[in-house]
């Protein structure tokens, strides 16, 4: 995405590419809306960027769609194959390299102002690296609903203070702490300070947690 996108263009893109991705699917509006659990009405205003999900929806939104959170950044994860023509924050100076200036990153704008940015200039196929931004106050899920996907989570945080609420028990952690656990784990991430809290997150999917 170019740098003269607006922050205001990009809850309409998130939702254009989610829209793209159902289509693709050959899954109706209905549908989809029937196995998250809302209304068609919420998914359509999800999909015109009326309504900026959760972290806690948009991962079940893409799952659903048997897609990756990357999908929502750029419309590479929505074609077949990276396109270093398409979009003018992306090239490739070699052949089978891919580079994304510093200054051209995308960030996703989500419900209660929290922000997603990926790491990698393009979709990792079975990999999610993101820098999360959660400002005071916000969660991945505002109705305090423990989310569960595919993959073993790794996250670092790098200012603030986070806390990472599970179905048995909470783990808080500051700046320089990291955790690891399976995705299949349900869990929720929260903010519950004062002060605005990043963290970069490493999701592989079809990992396994470590022998212990």
């Amino acid at each position: 995405m170019g740098a003269d996108r607006t922050e205001a263009d990009l809850p309409a893109s998130i939702g254009r590419r989610l829209r793209a991705l159902r289509a693709r699917t050959g899954r109706s509006l209905a549908s989809v809306a029937r196995e998250l659990g809302i209304s068609a009405s919420a998914l359509s205003q999800i999909e015109t960027g009326a309504m900026q999900p959760s972290v806690h929806r948009l991962v079940e939104l893409v799952g659903v769609l048997g897609a990756p959170v990357s999908a929502i950044f750029d419309d590479h994860a929505v074609a077949a194959s990276p396109d270093p023509g398409a979009a003018g924050d992306l090239a490739e100076p070699v052949p089978g390299v891919f580079v994304a200036r510093s200054g051209t990153e995308t960030t996703a704008h989500l419900g209660q102002g929290v922000t997603y940015r990926r790491l990698t200039p393009v979709p990792i196929p079975g990999v999610e690296h993101f820098e999360s931004t959660y400002p005071p106050g916000a969660s991945s899920s505002a109705d305090g609903g423990l989310l569960v996907h595919a993959g073993y989570e790794s996250g670092r945080v790098i200012s603030g203070t986070l806390t990472f609420e599970f179905a048995d028990g909470e783990v808080e952690l500051g700046p320089g702490e990291s955790l690891s656990f399976a995705a299949s784990r349900p869990h929720r991430v929260a903010n519950r300070t004062d002060r605005v809290a990043v963290a970069t997150w490493l999701t592989v999917v079809g990992a396994t947690a470590p022998a212990e």
